[in-house]
């Protein structure tokens, strides 16, 4: 055990005999310092160094990652602040920078060493946690920064809602429904989104939406959202996302044998059959450019973002986020993935495996 994480446990343990509040008092015990926090599509969470973020901002898509180094959300903090967790279910809950295990620096990204964040979400107060629900997001509740404000937060669902939190939040509660939703539906993903950065959503059908920011009006914590993509009969959202506005534009430069570096956001989908039984099927993928995708309307219905094939009818997963891409099974095997594709309704290339993670 390290040293910080020894003293943590005994101010919590000591904060617990003379009845004060854990995580707070465990706080007071070290050095208010910058660090990271990242949460893997594993769902194991972590804290480590601010270097993270050059590692981030400079990894490859030939570096060798295990199955718990795709990382879905990583953003600077300090080690005494406050970061926030949002549930499948729309419960947002708030936790503790230093109660999470601190990692050591890296040139290689893992959260190997980290805890299960759906741990963090069971023992709440002001809220009672809710069956089967699980961690999609974590993002930071304090800027960096001092007088420095942090964006709305978008969150986006199943079932085809966007809402826009606009961070208002009561003092004296450690959890809250951050958005109220329909029976049936679940929240896919949240991040934040300022009024210039992109949302994009992408459906079991193969439609893609993806519109500003500023078209969706910021609410508050009890509002239930707005259409975000219009579906059609029988399709559901497999992907939302929140791309920053300096991170769309697709750059590459091309060596002797093709591309050689590239950079900007990518779609990345997967068709398939929906008779399939989950996780049988390796299906056919596609990696393009987000610039290759017109901006249109809020609640519209997009555009393909995918040609299905003879035998597909469906895709069976789909992901936008920054290129490189890096795939791999549920037992970790990493799994190759296809070069950018200029076309953005074209068909896919077949993979090797079924691919579980995605980062």
């Amino acid at each position: 055990v390290s040293s910080v994480a020894a003293d943590v446990a005994a101010a919590t343990a000591a904060a617990k005999k003379a009845g004060e509040e854990a995580p707070v008092a465990a706080a007071l015990q070290i050095d208010d310092e910058p660090c990271v926090v990242m949460l893997s599509a594993t769902g194991l969470i972590a804290r480590t160094t601010p270097s993270a973020m050059d590692v981030y901002a400079a990894r490859s898509a030939s570096d060798k990652r295990a199955v718990d180094d795709q990382i879905r959300a990583i953003f600077p903090t300090t080690t005494r602040s406050t970061f926030a967790l949002v549930t499948s279910a729309g419960r947002l809950v708030l936790s503790h920078a230093v109660e999470l295990p601190a990692l050591p620096a890296s040139e290689t990204l893992s959260v190997a060493g980290g805890v299960k964040a759906d741990e963090l979400i069971g023992m709440t107060e002001s809220t009672e946690p809710i069956d089967g629900e699980h961690v999609v997001a974590a993002f930071a509740m304090e800027p960096s920064e001092e007088g420095g404000t942090l964006p709305p937060l978008a969150i986006g669902t199943r079932g085809g809602v966007v809402k826009r939190w606009n961070r208002e939040a009561p003092t004296t509660m450690d959890s809250w429904q951050v958005i109220d939703l329909k029976d049936g539906d679940e929240v896919l993903a949240a991040a934040p989104a300022a009024d210039d950065d992109r949302i994009v959503f992408v459906a079991s059908d193969a439609s893609l939406l993806t519109f500003e920011a500023k078209n969706v009006r910021p609410q508050g914590r009890t509002a239930g959202g707005m259409a975000g993509i219009r579906l059609a009969a029988g399709a559901r959202v497999l992907a939302f996302a929140v791309i920053p506005a300096g991170k769309v534009t697709w750059t590459y430069e091309e060596g002797e044998n093709g591309l050689a570096s590239a950079s900007g956001a990518v779609v990345f989908t997967v068709a398939g059959d929906a008779e399939a039984l989950p996780g049988t099927e390796n299906g056919s993928a596609k990696v393009t450019p987000l610039e290759m995708y017109p901006t249109k309307g809020r609640a519209t219905g997009g555009v393909r973002s995918q040609r299905f094939l003879k035998g597909q009818n469906t895709l069976i997963a789909a992901y936008v986020g920054a290129y490189p891409l890096n795939a791999s099974t549920d037992s970790g095997a990493p799994v190759d993935l296809p070069k950018p594709d200029m076309r953005r309704d074209g068909s896919g290339t077949d993979l090797a495996a079924a691919i579980a993670f995605v980062g």
